[in-house]
């Protein structure tokens, strides 16, 4: 039996698989017999593995549906933190791109105030010519060197944030974590060797059996499911 959105606590909030959980957590998905094993068993935990499930070498623990260990956070992201991380990586991203529009909201504001773009200088050959575009740009960074640098790295930091967290929401609507997307096709290949000689429009394609349709991917992710049996236990 399981209960939608209740709040694990310790261990149980990353999804770190134990004795005491086991043989419920084996119950929580299918296995594919492809990517996860019915049989198969950690040989460091010595705990069978659920399916989705994944041990980490950085937390030496397994974690049920393992996505990926977050060096920036110093933990894995696992079943029940998720969303957490999902929440986390909108707020960077969001922090970044604020700070963009600050700082080119002040550079703007700079360009008006002094009126830089009636501003004329004179050329190598002694002709006047008006401040264009590029000459204005050199301008700001001779003059406020720090602040364009800034601009220039939240900019390319918002775009490196926005396109992970586009691909992250990506995995949540499909019902894929990122160990799952990485290891997919060649999980396949292996299981199924004469995949690999036939034509690319012949070959097959890991199926994912674990999305339902984007409602029940998204309540996956932000209401988790946790074992009732754990909930009394605490």
């Amino acid at each position: 039996m399981w209960c939608w959105g209740f709040e694990p606590r310790a261990s149980c909030m990353l999804g770190t698989i134990t004795k005491a959980n086991e043989s419920v957590l084996l119950q929580a998905y299918e296995f594919d017999e492809v990517m996860f094993w019915r049989n198969a068993k950690c040989p460091t935990c010595d705990l069978r593995k659920p399916a989705r499930s994944k041990h980490c070498r950085v937390c030496d623990r397994c974690v049920h549906r393992f996505d990926h260990h977050c060096i920036w956070v110093n933990n894995c992201i696992g079943a029940w933190n998720a969303r957490y991380f999902l929440i986390y990586l909108s707020t960077l991203t969001a922090s970044a791109a604020t700070m963009a529009i600050v700082c080119a909201a002040f550079l703007a504001h700079l360009v008006v105030v002094l009126d830089l773009y009636q501003e004329t200088y004179i050329d190598d050959s002694g002709h006047v010519q008006a401040f264009d575009t590029v000459f204005l740009i050199q301008y700001l960074f001779l003059s406020f060197p720090r602040i364009v640098f800034l601009l220039g790295f939240v900019v390319v930091l918002s775009f490196l944030l926005a396109g992970y967290l586009c691909f992250m929401l990506y995995l949540v609507a499909t019902n894929q974590t990122t160990n799952e997307w990485c290891r997919g096709d060649w999980a396949c290949s292996q299981h199924c060797p004469l995949v690999t000689r036939l034509p690319p429009a012949e070959a097959q394609v890991y199926q994912n059996i674990h999305s339902h349709g984007l409602w029940s991917n998204l309540r996956e992710v932000f209401l988790p499911v946790l074992p009732c049996s754990e909930k009394k236990t605490q």
